[in-house]
């Protein structure tokens, strides 16, 4: 008998490969942190050291957010139903003013442990003090790519932007070779960063091979500004910086049109779609059903609490799907399989981790979820691709490995203390309401 580590069992296997390869009663096997064979051979055939039965469940790769904000977990119903800027300029940079280190690893682990419970296994960040968004990621066994936001007034991290891409690229070379956590260049966006800032963090990533991740043309102020300070959309901004390029990762992505798609697929730059935060905040809808036609790699994230206010990639798929068909009044628009491969293989595209995760394969790591479907609202089931998107809730996953991990076992955390994690961000929460009625 093979030896291996661990066996997932019973349950119908999603692979998500390039032929969408679906294993009816097949099985996973794990030696160490890769999948070593998945398929229906007889169970028989291998010696685990643990065995996990998904009950007639659905198996597949752990879900992907492509743009978080981690920390701002404790954010969630702060300041809601107020426009972009009101909400930024009175609510959000005032209290990131005076946060600290701990503070966003605080938020953090409260975000992580929200992310595994709903079926999240990587996760793409950008925020504040990021060393402690990767220490308390890496303690937590999820896998992500994060860095620190970029812009030109001063950081209540690192003070000046000279000290930000100091310290951007001190945490390139401490997380180089980590296994679990990967480093990106990134810049807030065009309205908050002058183009040598721009200039210069991309000149950065394609030093050290690393994405470089920009939040662009999120609302229609955003683009209204560029183009009355330079004459230029967002796109065309870049375009002339000679930023756009396959290593440059487009957050949201809302007012673009034509000519900016276009630019778009020609230079190959991904995109994360965040729709909940463009509706939450009227910023509108990002046109990705036509990124999609011309080839574009767009991948889907939740964006952060303030904004969402959950990290639950599933609901975020099923509205992305709604989202889409109603405003383009076509029932056919973004089908199910093309969202939840949004949300694995296209997700990992986007963050440059395919080779990695994102689908189950031999040689992969094994990064995968257990989907329960022993409940009333997950019965009965004829197609498990609309199944996740259209009915499954992130209270539904029961598993998740992680780099061949086991980091939820039965919707119990194996790697956070839930009840000290959810009592810190309480005193957190206290906190903010003293800054705020300063």
């Amino acid at each position: 008998m093979e030896q291996v580590d661990i066996v997932v069992e019973n349950g119908t296997i999603l692979t998500m490969d390039e032929n969408n390869t679906i294993f009816e009663r097949g099985i996973v096997c794990i030696k160490g942190d890769t999948i070593s064979y998945i398929g229906t051979r007889g169970k028989e055939v291998f010696e685990a050291k643990k065995k996990i039965d998904a009950k007639k469940g659905l198996i597949l790769p752990g879900l992907i957010n492509g743009h978080t904000h981690a920390a701002m977990s404790l954010f969630r119903g702060l300041a809601d139903d107020l426009p972009l800027m009101e909400w930024l300029n009175n609510y959000i940079f005032p209290v990131e003013s005076r946060m600290d280190g701990n503070f966003v690893y605080i938020g953090t682990r409260l975000a992580c442990a929200e992310m595994i419970l709903s079926g999240t296994t990587t996760f793409c960040d950008m925020y504040l003090f990021e060393e402690q968004v990767a220490t308390a990621a890496r303690e937590a066994g999820i896998r992500c790519l994060v860095g620190e936001v970029l812009y030109d007034f001063p950081s209540p991290n690192y003070g000046p932007i000279k000290k930000g891409f100091e310290y951007t690229e001190q945490l390139i070379r401490k997380w180089q070779n980590d296994p679990m956590v990967s480093i990106a260049v990134e810049p807030h966006s065009l309205f908050t960063c002058s183009p040598d800032l721009l200039v210069t963090s991309s000149k950065l990533a394609l030093t050290y091979g690393v994405p470089l991740i920009i939040q662009l043309a999120e609302t229609r102020s955003e683009v209204d500004e560029l183009e009355k300070k330079y004459g230029k959309t967002p796109v065309e901004h870049l375009l002339s910086l000679g930023i756009l390029g396959p290593h440059l990762i487009a957050d949201h992505c809302v007012h673009l049109d034509s000519k900016d798609i276009e630019k778009l697929a020609e230079h190959r730059v991904r995109v994360i779609h965040n729709p909940e935060s463009n509706m939450k905040l009227a910023s509108g809808v990002a046109p990705v059903p036509e990124l999609l036609a011309r080839g574009v790699v767009v991948g889907l994230g939740t964006d952060g609490c303030a904004s969402n206010n959950n990290l639950d990639l599933l609901g975020e798929m099923d509205m992305a799907a709604k989202l889409h068909k109603v405003h383009n009044m076509d029932p056919t628009a973004m089908d199910a399989l093309t969202v939840l491969k949004m949300a694995t293989i296209e997700g990992a595209r986007a963050l440059g981790l395919e080779g990695l995760t994102g689908s189950l394969e031999p040689g992969k790591k094994a990064d995968l979820i257990v989907v329960d479907l022993q409940s009333p609202h997950m019965t009965p089931m004829y197609n498990p691709f609309s199944h996740l998107v259209y009915s499954a809730r992130g209270n539904d996953v029961v598993h998740a490995i992680i780099n061949g991990q086991q980091v939820m076992e039965n919707r119990n955390l194996l790697t956070l203390n839930l009840t000290e994690v959810m009592a810190h961000a309480r005193e957190k929460s206290l906190q903010i309401k003293e800054w705020l009625s300063c």
